[in-house]
């Protein structure tokens, strides 16, 4: 499975503002130039955070994007399908009753082992995203990391 690449600057930015003192923001723009990305396709994506609730989102000069819950409350997977949705990236199309391999019809009737088996990994995956909220990954981050990254989003380090 290959996600866009707006998923893994989605799941850094959530991160990065997880790392922010309660209640402050930072724009769009701060976060582009945090992580070298281009500001307006990544405002972009912020949006589908706001949309989905995972971000909010505040207009004005000292507005911009903060958790929309706290961190506890917000899963990888909660991330990750706001940006790509929730489809499974395998689509079984029966092929095994085409061609000249084809199984016979009532050799079908049960599902295909392997969409079965595509199905039960993409399950394992997607459980493991909904087991881990942006605190869990907060915790496993250097002691000094939040501090650093709150001194580099204000422009002081």
């Amino acid at each position: 499975m290959k996600l866009p690449v707006s998923t893994e600057w989605l799941l850094h930015c959530a991160t990065t503002l997880a790392q922010l003192d309660p209640g402050a923001t930072a724009s769009a723009a701060q976060l582009a130039q945090y992580y070298d990305l281009p500001a307006p396709y990544l405002a972009k994506q912020l949006q589908a955070l706001v949309r989905s609730g995972v971000l909010a989102a505040t207009t004005g000069p000292r507005g911009g994007f903060r958790l929309g819950r706290p961190a506890a409350e917000i899963t990888l997977l909660q991330i990750v399908e706001a940006v790509d949705g929730g489809a499974s990236p395998y689509e079984c199309r029966e092929i095994r009753q085409q061609g000249r391999g084809a199984l016979r019809p009532e050799d079908c009737r049960e599902t295909c082992v392997l969409a079965a088996k595509m199905a039960e990994a993409h399950e394992a995956w997607r459980s493991s995203l909904a087991a881990t909220s942006l605190a869990d990954v907060l915790a496993t981050l250097p002691a000094t990391a939040p501090e650093r990254t709150r001194r580099r989003m204000a422009g002081t380090a």
